[in-house]
């Protein structure tokens, strides 16, 4: 697709966050910091989020071995970055398998709208630009609200909403191998705690996510 202009520069992002986990000898040792109203969703088919470890007491009986046992190889589980700009309207994960983008639905949409400003869709093409990268061909587009307003509404307004960010991915990246999956889950999975006009602008959001294969 030819362009007439120039697209906007990418937001800068900074480094908020870097979790990992790690099997030693059949135990998990991790090393998490988050904070409490920044757990990554987890809608159907997304792997869910790691836990932080338990302290475990080396002297408990009931952790040894029966006889001839074995304990599993060690293994690195996961590695996860998180980087969110400095307004907090764009957030980037990034694991071993998978790369996601949070886009609020502040920066792509005006208040109860599906329809996409001049603004997003550079945000968007940026995104595009990284599934090229990625080679990625399986792409998923979520949508979500707040807990404001009826349940049945936020479904049909976030399903929209997704519906608008495939449309113009689907422009950008112009190629009939890529699959897109496409669901609004309105109010379900919220990031941060609908009881402030803060966390609620966290939780109206639009996800794009796809498997990283080291592009």
């Amino acid at each position: 697709m030819t362009r007439t202009s120039p697209r906007p520069a990418a937001p800068r992002l900074a480094l908020v966050l870097v979790a990992t986990s790690v099997m030693v000898a059949g135990n998990i040792v991790g090393a998490v910091s988050a904070r409490a109203d920044d757990t990554p969703s987890v809608p159907p088919g997304t792997e869910p989020t790691a836990a932080a470890p338990v302290k475990v007491d080396a002297n408990d009986p009931d952790l040894k071995l029966p006889e001839g046992a074995t304990l599993a190889g060690a293994k690195v589980l996961d590695i996860k970055q998180v980087v969110e700009d400095q307004s907090g309207d764009e957030r980037r994960e990034d694991t071993n398998a998978d790369v996601k983008f949070a886009l609020q639905a502040e920066v792509l949409f005006g208040k109860d709208s599906a329809r996409l400003g001049a603004e997003a869709k550079a945000r968007i093409g940026g995104i595009a630009d990284e599934i090229k990268n990625q080679h990625a061909t399986q792409i998923r587009v979520f949508g979500f609200t707040d807990d404001l307003g009826s349940s049945a509404h936020g479904d049909v307004l976030s399903k929209q909403r997704a519906n608008a960010v495939q449309d113009v991915l689907d422009q950008e990246l112009n190629d009939s191998g890529i699959t897109f999956e496409v669901r609004g889950y309105g109010e379900q999975y919220p990031i941060s705690s609908n009881a402030t006009e803060e966390g609620r602008k966290k939780n109206r959001r639009v996800e794009v996510s796809f498997p990283r294969t080291g592009g």
